[in-house]
């Protein structure tokens, strides 16, 4: 398998706190890998090693073929990034904010016009290039700043619930947006609270306290389990690994 991302009992320590805990996993390239787990299990110090934002502890990973750990400049030229919380210029226009990308990017002229009219056309921002990012609602400033994560061509997209308090109608056309640039060849790393959502990835991958519990495809992990849905999947695995550390803990008490 030709991953994008690939990591070896990856970890990450805080003084005596394990936020990631030895993680193995696999992304192929060109896929959609659903990264699944409750507030404060580890997806987004994971994210930030992988982005080049935070230094593993221990263990190995390589993003697009570049070593975590020592090539951190080159891989955040090379992949997209785009948080839960809003994060552009809200006193900028649509059109500034991405001219302000571009230029960080470092994009030419004439390639800063061609993306930008690329991008406008694809996130359905025709008409609003000259709106204040603050007045746009939840689902277009996504829009926009997916559209700013997207200028520089990235190969790898990161996507760090990228619809959470976004209505239903925009979280499909996200969606769409996601499953099209995937198909021209984009990894796509995303967390979703959402299962519908997870659903329609290729691949799954479940952590929490900053165990991996389980990865492969929606189908497999459900017949895996004999669950009926993936939100049956994750309660099951959450509940596995909570009784777990529960003996894990009583065993050490009784030492």
């Amino acid at each position: 398998m030709n991953a994008a991302i690939s990591c070896n009992e990856l970890t990450k320590r805080f003084g005596d706190r394990v936020a990631v805990n030895s993680l193995t996993l696999s992304v192929p390239k060109g896929s959609i890998y659903g990264f699944l787990g409750p507030n404060g299990s580890g997806k987004s110090t994971t994210i930030r090693m992988l982005c080049g934002l935070l230094v593993p502890t221990s263990g190995s990973g390589t993003v697009l073929g570049l070593d975590v750990m020592t090539q951190s400049e080159e891989i955040k030229q090379r992949i997209g990034y785009m948080s839960q919380k809003f994060s552009l210029y809200e006193d900028l226009t649509v059109e500034e904010n991405l001219d302000f990308y571009a230029g960080v990017y470092q994009l030419n002229a004439a390639e800063r016009k061609q993306r930008k009219a690329e991008l406008i056309e694809m996130a359905g921002l025709t008409g609003r290039e000259k709106q204040i990012a603050g007045s746009l609602s939840g689902g277009w400033k996504q829009r926009l700043a997916l559209s700013c994560a997207l200028l520089h061509r990235p190969e790898l997209l990161i996507l760090d619930e990228p619809t959470a308090g976004v209505d239903p109608v925009s979280r499909r056309i996200f969606w769409d947006v996601i499953h099209e640039l995937a198909r021209q060849g984009i990894t796509v790393l995303v967390t979703t609270h959402y299962m519908d959502e997870a659903q329609t990835c290729d691949w799954i991958g479940f952590i929490f306290f900053g165990n991996l519990l389980a990865q492969g495809t929606p189908q497999e992990l459900i017949e895996r389990m004999d669950a009926n849905n993936l939100e049956d999947v994750f309660i099951d695995l959450v509940k596995q690994e909570e009784a777990r550390l529960a003996q894990a803990r009583a065993g050490e008490g009784g030492r």
